[in-house]
């Protein structure tokens, strides 16, 4: 192709899907690779982007945040193309590290248990490898890819979490923006996301598309949800119960601890313990390590503020942990099957005191998604081996804290960028078309599917 502002996109993964995002940008004969992410809901090989589409190295990755759904694939790309450099900020290169080594271990466990035969899909020494091939750079500071092409780079905050970042891409005639996981809310820890610096003419928009389908007037504002969880939790609380808030690692937890903390301190929910979980714990480490990327003046409670949570694999200590009211912040924020989130829920809807409140975006195949629309009295599945059981709790409700814009904040970027192009990805069939049909008018508009590739013209 010639240098004629023309690029090619093309979805490996995230195209229709929120799922294993990684979009190859192809111009003038170079390639780069948007976001390397695995399938939280898929398993095995089937859980990777479809890099049997790259007949090439890339010549670069880059990578957005930390979230394995953007980051996850990134060892088994460094191992099939150990050439390639990846770029990323700081704080997501480190919090990449744990959440990668993770990955490894959870995998490890699942090819025990579940007798998965491809995993682990990389070792404990790939994840190192990958690591060393990382490059971080600073937000709004220009960079350039070294890959026989003039093209800058630029992070920009995007609000998400710590070290999430949106990218700006000056290829050669072609300017590009990519929001990765964007947030505008000013949440506890996090500020919202940084609009484009003033003057920047964009060609292509790629947008995440996560909330197109979730109409903003179901939910409150971000004080009147916290104001909502304050009361649904001293309500539990008072009546005897455990309250279970599922949440993602990286990002939901170390939110949602601060705000619990602080509702305590100001009396307006019990002071009972409150439970963070390992991989939580860990992150929040890094929160800790990178406090000056967090929003001025963020109120930062020391870790150990926050009890640890035991064995949730124990049904023993599950039950014990339930005897007195405490609140349990603990994974998955989907309650995906044999997580410390799940698990709990499996012993806790048995009973008609607890709480379970979900605090972020549910997939609609996942247990959480299956228990938050059951009916009292209805059987509900949450572990694949284990029998369903009667769902007793009603109080199962759930509060909009997701650190994804809403659909009116998503169709407000699109107004301000004024892209020529806007491809929607990330989201939904049903929230990408809401989005394509309120925010595509009058501009060249694609919403590719796994494995299809579109022009963009300059």
């Amino acid at each position: 192709m010639s240098v004629n502002g023309r690029i090619q996109f093309c979805a490996l993964g995230g195209g229709g899907e929120v799922g294993a995002n990684s979009f190859l940008l192809t111009f003038d004969g170079h390639q780069i690779l948007l976001d390397c992410g695995t399938h939280p809901k898929k398993e095995g090989r089937a859980a990777l982007p479809a890099f049997d589409l790259l007949n090439r190295q890339p010549d670069a990755c880059i990578i957005t945040h930390g979230h394995v759904d953007h980051c996850g694939a990134l060892p088994w790309l460094a191992k099939i193309f150990p050439g390639v450099k990846t770029h990323t900020t700081l704080p997501t290169a480190r919090i990449m590290d744990r959440m990668l080594h993770n990955s490894v271990s959870v995998m490890e466990t699942l090819a025990r248990e579940r007798g998965i035969p491809e995993y682990p899909l990389f070792e404990h020494g790939d994840v190192g490898y990958a690591m060393r091939t990382i490059q971080h750079h600073g937000f709004m500071e220009p960079f350039f890819l070294r890959m026989g092409a003039e093209v800058e780079a630029q992070f920009i905050e995007a609000g998400h979490v710590l070290g999430g970042a949106s990218v700006l891409l000056r290829m050669p005639g072609h300017t590009l923006f990519y929001t990765g996981d964007i947030c505008k809310t000013r949440q506890q820890l996090m500020g919202g996301y940084r609009p484009l610096p003033r003057g920047v003419e964009v060609d292509t928009l790629v947008i995440e598309s996560t909330q197109g389908g979730s109409d903003d007037e179901f939910f409150g504002t971000y004080r009147e949800e916290v104001d909502s969880l304050a009361e649904a939790v001293n309500d539990t609380l008072r009546g005897g119960g455990s309250v279970l808030i599922p949440s993602f690692a990286l990002g939901r937890t170390q939110e949602m601890v601060n705000i619990l903390a602080g509702l305590q301190e100001r009396g307006r929910i019990p002071m009972v313990p409150i439970h963070a979980a390992g991989l939580g714990r860990a992150i929040y480490e890094l929160y800790e390590t990178f406090s000056d990327y967090l929003m001025p003046h963020a109120e930062l409670r020391p870790l150990d503020r926050f009890e640890r949570l035991g064995n949730m694999w124990d049904t023993g200590e599950v039950k014990h942990l339930l005897r007195r009211p405490s609140i349990i912040v603990a994974t998955s924020g989907m309650m995906v099957e044999n997580t410390p989130s799940a698990l709990i829920a499996q012993e806790m809807v048995r009973h008609t005191h607890h709480g379970i409140f979900f605090v972020g975006y549910l997939d609609p195949d996942t247990p959480g998604h299956r228990l938050l629309h059951s009916k009292a009295g209805e059987p509900v599945q949450l572990e694949l081996n284990h029998p369903p059981v009667e769902k007793k709790l009603e109080n199962v409700r759930q509060f909009r804290f997701s650190a994804h814009a809403t659909r009116s904040e998503l169709a407000d970027i699109v107004d301000r960028v004024q892209p020529k192009n806007v491809v929607y990805v990330h989201g939904d069939p049903g929230a990408i078309q809401w989005m394509e049909s309120n925010t595509g008018l009058g501009r060249c508009s694609h919403s590719p599917v796994i494995g299809q590739t579109v022009t963009l013209e300059a």
